[in-house]
């Protein structure tokens, strides 16, 4: 069974206009699962899929990228990589990774994205900063774009599914414009790395992107070298703009931060492309994003409850009911500005309330009671 993320990646193909035997030789999979998906998906079910272990030469897959291109030997790579990078491998560990990206005879991996076509996202741990004299962990957002490597960071305190939509909506508004498909897989996140899988947070997800005119999709299957782009600009920030801080207060390193990417980020020669990325998103990517809509997407808060005995759920001081056969059951919600959406366990609507700015009360729909 796949996991989550291939059905969304299907999904995405198939709403591009791919065929069936294209998706297949694309993800490396027979036609039969590809329709099978197509069908589930098409029925709303999705599966929890389980974590790919990670390799330690994960965090270094864009220099081993650029080395290849280069057409070094795998003996040189493993050189640079111990002593400029200071890993801990052998040479036969070495060679299994390069193996694993399915490396051709000449070495080499070419990895080109259209202009406007795809960006990448992740999370990396940030350290302390201050806020109001009081020590908190801190995270980076980063999402990259593929083809001109113009990026976007951003300093946030949690990892929650709402902080990761909102990143996203600040990224797309800081480009101008949005992508066609945004590549995630493997989140480091701890909070959303755990949690991201569950079906009501993938559709929430695939349901932004939508409202944006784009789609999720996640690293081909065998060819995990494909996100490294973002990963190298997690290790970016990190070496070039959080250890420079001169001070660890979480607003200042917030505008730092801003300054930094416009002055500094996207304004240098790129180690790889060997080009500017603001220079080459203005003259070739910018025009290629499809436009920001009118409206900006509402973030909603989604959480989950337990159905108690009088058939309500508690959200924000006050109780709202669901149908009586839910009692002692666990519901998920969905909550915007105005109005409170429960689900089942199958993501199918049980009740819907408009949310009360009282404290205490009880938002009872009659039919959800049985007559006593």
């Amino acid at each position: 069974m796949k996991g989550i993320e291939m059905y969304y990646t299907v999904k995405t193909l198939l709403d591009q206009g791919w065929s069936i035997s294209g998706i297949a030789r694309e993800l490396g999979i027979d036609r039969k699962t590809v329709r099978k998906i197509r069908e589930r998906v098409k029925d709303g079910e999705v599966k929890v899929p389980r974590m790919r272990k990670r390799s330690r030469l994960d965090a270094y897959r864009e220099e081993i990228l650029s080395y290849l291109e280069e057409g070094l030997s795998g003996v040189l790579i493993h050189r640079k990589l111990c002593e400029i990078h200071g890993v801990e491998i052998s040479y036969s560990g070495l060679k299994k990774y390069l193996r694993k990206l399915k490396v051709g005879k000449d070495g080499k991996i070419p990895i080109l994205s259209p202009p406007g076509k795809e960006a990448q996202v992740d999370f990396g741990y940030a350290g302390k900063f201050l806020i109001e004299g009081k020590w908190r962990k801190c995270w980076v957002f980063c999402m990259a774009l593929s083809y001109s490597r113009m990026s976007y960071y951003e300093l946030v305190l949690t990892q929650d599914t709402e902080t990761f939509l909102r990143c996203h909506i600040n990224a797309f508004e800081y480009f101008g414009g949005v992508p066609e498909v945004v590549l995630i897989d493997n989140l480091k996140s701890g909070v959303v790395r755990s949690n991201f899988y569950e079906p009501e947070i993938q559709s929430e997800y695939s349901r932004m992107l939508q409202h944006y005119g784009s789609s999720p999709a996640t690293c081909r299957v065998r060819r995990p070298e494909e996100k490294g782009k973002v990963e190298s600009g997690i290790k970016y920030v990190k070496r070039s703009f959080l250890k420079g801080l001169d001070s660890r207060e979480l607003s200042g390193a917030r505008t730092e931060l801003k300054r930094w990417l416009d002055e500094i980020c996207n304004s240098r020669v790129h180690g790889t492309t060997r080009k500017v990325p603001r220079e080459e998103f203005e003259r070739t990517e910018k025009r290629a994003l499809k436009p920001l809509p009118l409206r900006r997407y509402e973030v909603p808060f989604l959480s989950k409850r337990k159905v108690n005995a009088y058939s309500h759920i508690y959200y924000k001081y006050n109780y709202y009911s669901v149908p009586y056969r839910y009692v002692g059951k666990e519901v998920s919600l969905k909550a915007t500005s105005h109005l409170l959406h429960i689900f089942d366990k199958d993501l199918s609507e049980i009740a819907v309330h408009i949310i009360s700015n009282g404290k205490g009360e009880f938002i009872t729909n009659k039919s959800h009671i049985p007559g006593l």
